[in-house]
């Protein structure tokens, strides 16, 4: 997921996609605990994405105050 695609996006839908990236991030860890992980690489994708759309939710709390 890109920057751009995480500005369009509302704070509700912000918060959504967070708890989609966590649920994701869950599930590769657990396939990874018993080898069954395709792509190691995911998780970190996954963790950089939560980072972005962490960042996208604070700035906005931010412009809000």
């Amino acid at each position: 997921m890109k920057a751009n695609e995480i500005k369009e996006l509302t704070a509700a839908e912000l918060e959504e996609k967070l708890a989609e990236l966590k649920q994701e991030l869950f599930n590769l860890r657990f396939q990874h605990a018993v080898n069954q992980l395709e792509n190691p690489m995911r998780m970190k994708a996954v963790k950089r994405d939560i980072a972005r759309v962490k960042t996208f939710i604070r700035k906005q709390e931010s412009e809000t105050l």
